[in-house]
C-alpha cells in the first residue's frame, strides 16, 4: 500500500483541501519520469493534465527559459518587449489566424473568449445590449471561475458557488440537433471542447464538429474551440479539430503552451473577431510577459516541425491497441485519440481512485475522474517500451 509521507500530511495541514492528490511527493523529473523524495521513480501518465506534452525539463524549453531569466522577465503590457511579436506571430501562424491575445491560465483564456464573443455579438452581429447568449455542452470543463462554473453540469464544481452568471444555454454533448435548436437570434457563440477531457476523454460522434461549424456559419455565430487540453499535439494533430478538417473562429489555448515551465494561455482568432477589443477593455499584468513568450515561442517551434503530432498519432495507436485488449478483462470501455485515453473500469472491481493508487504502487501515475474512470495522458516524448510497461501494469492491477 502507498504510505502517507510527512510532506503529504504537512501539505494537508497548511493548504485548502481543494485537491485530493495521490500520496506521492515528487522532488525531480526528466522526460516521462518522476522521482519522489525517497528516490522511487514513476512513469508519468498524466503529464500535468497535458501541460507537460513535451515532457519534464525538455532541453530546448529549459534553455529558452534560462536565457530569458538572465535578461528580462516582466514589463507588463504597458510596454512592448522583444519576445512579444515573435510569439504572437508564430502562434497566430500555427493557428492560421490573424491575431493572438496572450493570457496566463486556461480559465483566463476561456473568460477572454466569452468577453470577446459577447462584444462581437453587440458590435458586429447587432445583438441587443445585455441579451447575448452562448451555447455550451453538458459535461463541459472550461475552468473554475464563477462565470465558468455557472454553466458547468458537474455539481462538485458548481454547487454552493452561486449566484450564477446568466447568458448560457446547456445542450447535450454530441447532439447536433439539440445544439442547432438552442441557437436563437441573440446567440453569439458556441463554446465546445472538441474532445471532453475532464468528462473522461469523450470523443464526439463523427460529423458532429463539421456540423457545428456549418450551423455556426449559417446562423452567424462564432464557433469557439476550447483546445486547452486537446490541442498542441495531444491527439495526434496540432488541434483536435484537425481530425475532422474543422477550423473554429476562435481557439482557446493553454497548458502545453507554457511547456510545463510557466503558465501561458492565449486566444487566437482573426482581426474581425479579436479586433473588437480596444485599449482598456481587457488585459493582464502577466499576460504575454517576456519569460512566457520566450518559452511559448519555443513550444510553437517544436510543434511547427510536426514531430510531436506524429509521435502522438503513432504511439497513441499503440497505447489504444494495448488498452483495447483489456476490454472484458477489467475495462468496460476505452475512448480517446492520440496519446490521450479515458478508461472505464468495471465498478464491481474498484473505483478509479483505487486503480490509480494501485498503479502508483507499481510505479505509474495517472488520475481518476467521475467514479470508475481514469485518464491517461503521457508526455509526447514517451517511448514504445514505456507505453507497453504502463499497459502491463494496468493489466496487473485489473487482474489483482
Amino acid at each position: 500500500m502507498l504510505q502517507t509521507p510527512a510532506a503529504v500530511r504537512n501539505a494537508e495541514r497548511w493548504t485548502a483541501h481543494n485537491y485530493h492528490p495521490l500520496p506521492v511527493v515528487i522532488s525531480s523529473a526528466e522526460g516521462a519520469w518522476l522521482t519522489d523524495v525517497d528516490g522511487r521513480r514513476y512513469l508519468d501518465f498524466l503529464a500535468g493534465y497535458s501541460a507537460l506534452n513535451f515532457g519534464h525539463l525538455h532541453p530546448q524549453l529549459i534553455a529558452a527559459a534560462h536565457a530569458q531569466l538572465d535578461r528580462l522577465t516582466l514589463t507588463s503590457r504597458a510596454f512592448i518587449h522583444d519576445q512579444f511579436a515573435d510569439f504572437c506571430r508564430e502562434l497566430a501562424e500555427l493557428c492560421g489566424k490573424d491575431m493572438v491575445l496572450p493570457m496566463n491560465t486556461g480559465a483566463e483564456a476561456v473568460e477572454t473568449g466569452i468577453k470577446v464573443a459577447r462584444k462581437w455579438g453587440y458590435q458586429v452581429k447587432g445583438v441587443p445590449a445585455g441579451q447575448a447568449n452562448i451555447v455550451v455542452a453538458e459535461g463541459n470543463f472550461h475552468g473554475r471561475t464563477t462565470t465558468i462554473v455557472s454553466f458547468s453540469t458537474d455539481e462538485d464544481a458548481r454547487a454552493d458557488f452561486g449566484p450564477y452568471t446568466p447568458g448560457f444555454t446547456v445542450v447535450p454533448y454530441g447532439d447536433l440537433a439539440a445544439l442547432t435548436a438552442a441557437i436563437d437570434e441573440n446567440t453569439v457563440a458556441v463554446l465546445l471542447e472538441p474532445i471532453q477531457g475532464e468528462q473522461g476523454v469523450v470523443v464526439p460522434p463523427e460529423g458532429y464538429l463539421p456540423g457545428v461549424r456549418q450551423v455556426c456559419t449559417d446562423r452567424n455565430v462564432l464557433f469557439i474551440a476550447d483546445e486547452i487540453q486537446s490541442g498542441l499535439g495531444r491527439t495526434g494533430a496540432t488541434f483536435a479539430c484537425d481530425h475532422e478538417g474543422v477550423t473554429p473562429d476562435m481557439y482557446l489555448l493553454g497548458k502545453a503552451l507554457g511547456g510545463g515551465i510557466v503558465p501561458v494561455s492565449a486566444v487566437a482568432a482573426n482581426a474581425d473577431v479579436l479586433g473588437v477589443l480596444k485599449p482598456g477593455q481587457h488585459g493582464s499584468t502577466f499576460g504575454g510577459n517576456p519569460l512566457a513568450c520566450a518559452v511559448g515561442t519555443e513550444v510553437v517551434r517544436l510543434l511547427a516541425t510536426g514531430e510531436f503530432q506524429r509521435r502522438s498519432a503513432e504511439l497513441g495507436a499503440r497505447l489504444h491497441a494495448g488498452l483495447t485488449d483489456l476490454i472484458g478483462k477489467g475495462l468496460v470501455a476505452v475512448r480517446g485519440r492520440g496519446l490521450w485515453a479515458g478508461l472505464d473500469i468495471d465498478p464491481a472491481l474498484m473505483t478509479g481512485r483505487e486503480a490509480c493508487e494501485r498503479l502508483a504502487e507499481r510505479g505509474v501515475l495517472a488520475k481518476d475522474t467521475h467514479g470508475s474512470t481514469i485518464r491517461l495522458a503521457p508526455p509526447l516524448v514517451v517511448t514504445e517500451e514505456e507505453i507497453d510497461h504502463a499497459v502491463a501494469q494496468l493489466a496487473a492491477v485489473l487482474a489483482s
